[in-house]
């Protein structure tokens, strides 16, 4: 959880279906207690998307449920990816909006995310407010207010139109596009959205089941999409996650092109136009040779903690336009309030359109450095980077390296360990150096 809250992390709330507070009880007092926040100023109206998990049909039934109750009323738009969630929120005038999903998790997970009216995250008092009505008792409106919920049956099409405008309609005739879908919310919309700029197209992971999300397809396991790429000579091959939020690339060699190398190849472009002028937003978790490559063409990267809503913030601050993580999810602030795979996806292609070059070709003006990461599992909770220990290994790392290389510990928000990652030009240092810092920080915490 983040900043004092009992429920939300940094991505809404998420968790095992049944376990927890992933439950029908729960999840129907989340949407009263959203319904009274959301409706303190009039009748409110919400905005209700989800991915493809069998346990969407429960949570969506809840969910409008506890809102009616709370007088507040809902717009069912049924599977959909999650960026189309914040843009039929922004489209409706909707108070709010929710995605019943989570991500790139396998189908047992489920989760509540939340946008606000303008289709960003939650600000932190909002979600303060929505768990402090949590406490409290759940009282039904009376019946003549309670609210209503009615579906929205062109919010496909309308979706579809909106990721077809972000590129400026882009002409994709002659270009061969294969989709993986993971199974998830972007199963039936991607297809349509490249079909109608006139690629040829062929889709992988769009047999979604309830249970099949994510599994050995997506932009998490990008291997079916290297093989049917391959397979079928395309020229380029698109992966989505169960959200539809982040992808992976393959060019037509059947290499995969991760989302720090997408970056690069939006800054490059995006410079050219005038979209980027001074800089990147990346993680901590950005791969150096990024840095290194923004460097050579005049841009900075800024580093902000792992997760979108991080990135968000720190373009925000420095009012820049472009931003991501190495996972796929790309933010670009200039056609879109969040992250999105389908827009971004177009907007990569856009970029070599205008250039005259192959997904390879763009991505060669970066070399991404080798990263070793190890995991040091930790007994208890603790400040490891306050344990003199700890910063003398690290001290001694970042000497070993000798400028060439970045060392990065990091506690999992998730899981009980310690992330040891070290990064630079010739793997041969980088790993002993790694090795050796995590044999370190495992001593350390070990004595603790």
């Amino acid at each position: 959880m983040s900043k004092g809250k009992k429920y939300f992390g940094t991505d809404g709330i998420r968790g095992e279906v049944g376990k927890g507070v992933i439950n029908p009880d729960f999840v129907l007092k989340l949407g009263w207690a959203a319904g009274r926040v959301f409706s303190r100023e009039g009748r409110g109206k919400i905005v209700i998307g989800k991915d493809t998990r069998i346990s969407g049909y429960m949570f969506e039934s809840v969910l409008q449920a506890g809102l009616a109750s709370a007088g507040c009323d809902s717009l069912l738009v049924g599977p959909m990816p999650t960026p189309a969630i914040a843009y039929l929120t922004r489209t409706f005038s909707a108070n709010a909006g929710i995605v019943i999903s989570a991500s790139h998790n396998p189908y047992y997970d489920n989760g509540i995310k939340f946008f606000s009216a303008d289709g960003t995250k939650l600000p932190d008092d909002i979600e303060h407010a929505i768990e402090k009505e949590l406490e409290q008792v759940l009282l039904t409106s009376a019946s003549a207010d309670l609210g209503k919920a009615r579906r929205i049956d062109d919010a496909n099409g309308r979706y579809v139109e909106y990721c077809k405008s972000t590129s400026g309609y882009l002409h994709l005739d002659g270009m061969h596009v294969v989709l993986d879908c993971a199974h998830g919310a972007t199963y039936d919309v991607a297809p349509k959205v490249f079909r109608e700029l006139g690629a040829e197209v062929t889709v992988i992971g769009a047999q979604p089941n309830g249970l099949n999300i994510n599994e050995k397809v997506g932009s998490t396991a990008p291997s079916a999409l290297q093989a049917k790429v391959l397979e079928v000579g395309a020229d380029i091959g698109i992966a989505y996650d169960g959200d539809g939020d982040r992808l992976a690339m393959v060019d037509h060699e059947g290499q995969i092109v991760d989302g720090d190398e997408l970056l690069f190849i939006l800054a490059n472009h995006y410079k050219t136009t005038g979209i980027v002028k001074d800089g990147v937003v990346g993680t901590l978790m950005t791969n150096l040779g990024l840095e290194v490559a923004l460097k050579k063409i005049g841009l900075k990267l800024v580093r902000a903690d792992v997760g979108d809503r991080y990135v968000n913030e720190q373009l925000t601050a420095h009012g820049w336009q472009l931003g991501g993580e190495n996972s796929g999810h790309l933010v670009l602030k200039h056609v879109s309030t969040t992250g999105d795979g389908i827009v971004a996806s177009l907007q990569v292609l856009a970029a070599l359109l205008a250039a005259n070059q192959t997904l390879s070709q763009a991505k060669s003006g970066m070399r991404k450095y080798p990263q070793v990461m190890i995991n040091v599992k930790m007994p208890k909770k603790m400040d490891v980077l306050s344990i003199p220990a700890v910063k003398e290994a690290v001290a001694q790392a970042e000497a070993d390296l000798a400028d060439t290389g970045r060392v990065l510990l990091r506690p999992s928000g998730t899981e009980p360990v310690v992330r040891v990652m070290v990064e630079g030009e010739d793997v041969n240092i980088v790993k002993p150096v790694c090795e050796k810092l995590a044999l370190a920080v495992e001593s350390a915490v070990t004595k603790g």
